[in-house]
């Protein structure tokens, strides 16, 4: 696995490093810490040295300072945070990196370049006035990165334990991945998975309507059966991995629905696809994902189309 931790030294970045303890990673991994310095570093203008007043050469070598500086800043923090990570995973290759870039964009960059698998990002960083980067770049870094997205908040125990992990499964190719991806990861013994398929209310509203006329009452008990069925292919998909599987099928609106079973259930972590059905037959994820991620109070990986490593064991 090819790993990349978006850092900026805030609490809720150091959270994002305790979680790494609870989410069933590799032994062996190559790791990038990267700290993204909020600074602008101005290009070289190519003009002749006399060319260029006096005064404005003056002000681009001072901004150069600057960011020069901010960027050397970052990379002590993300070298702390490196040493930190290495002695919990004395098997991961890490490297701390810093840049100089948009807040966000330079994790979305770094993680294309290098072709991670995973990026992980707390929930919320240092403000922008403190020259750093996540806050509210967690939803951006969610949106964009190419690959799957983990947002790490405090783990419930700092002690080894098992794991409750909530996937959201809706028949769809995302949510296929996700799932897949649960299987494959490493869980302590005793840890428990619950598969989740929540039947939109719109779609709810849509089947009730008419309900008196015999064409209606086949759809909706057709719908019921696909509901059925596609509940019970997730939690199978599981219990082949050997997990302890336990499902549940709810109605309502699915950002809701996830959070609440996330406080109830008290997960560790909600897994879901990055995109899900879509129009009448609708069940579960799409734009869910970046809600459930901005509202749960656990961590939450959103997975990605990507090659699939054989499972850790």
């Amino acid at each position: 696995m090819k790993l990349l931790i978006g850092y900026d030294g805030s609490d809720c970045a150091n959270a994002a490093l305790d979680d790494l303890d609870r989410a069933g990673l590799p032994e062996v991994a190559e790791v990038v810490i990267l700290c993204v310095a909020d600074v602008f570093l101005p290009p070289d203008s190519g003009a002749k040295e006399e060319a260029v007043p006096l005064w404005l050469t003056a002000r681009i070598n001072q901004a150069r300072a600057h960011t020069m500086k901010a960027v050397e800043e970052a990379r002590a923090t993300a070298e702390h945070a490196r040493s930190r990570v290495q002695s919990d995973h004395p098997g991961w290759r890490i490297q701390a990196e810093a840049c100089a870039d948009s807040p966000g964009w330079g994790i979305i960059k770094r993680a294309g370049q290098w072709q991670a698998d995973l990026v992980t990002v707390g929930a919320h960083g240092h403000s922008e006035t403190l020259g750093l980067f996540l806050g509210s770049i967690s939803q951006r870094v969610l949106h964009d990165s190419p690959c799957s997205v983990r947002v790490g908040r405090t783990p419930k125990s700092t002690k080894p334990s098992p794991a409750r992990v909530i996937v959201g499964a809706d028949g769809s190719s995302d949510s296929e991945m996700a799932l897949r991806q649960v299987a494959r990861r490493r869980w302590p013994a005793g840890s428990a998975i619950r598969v989740l398929t929540t039947v939109d209310s719109l779609l709810a509203a849509s089947l009730a309507h008419g309900s008196t006329s015999s064409a209606s009452q086949t759809e909706r008990g057709h719908s019921e059966t696909s509901i059925d069925q596609i509940n019970e292919a997730a939690s199978e998909i599981l219990r082949e991995a050997g997990l302890d599987v336990s499902s549940v099928i709810t109605h309502g609106k699915p950002t809701d629905i996830l959070v609440r079973e996330a406080k109830q259930w008290n997960a560790d972590c909600i897994f879901l696809g990055a995109k899900g059905l879509r129009g009448i037959r609708s069940f579960l994820l799409g734009s869910v994902s970046a809600g459930v991620a901005a509202r749960a109070p656990c961590s939450v990986e959103v997975v990605r189309s990507l090659a699939i490593p054989p499972r850790i064991v």
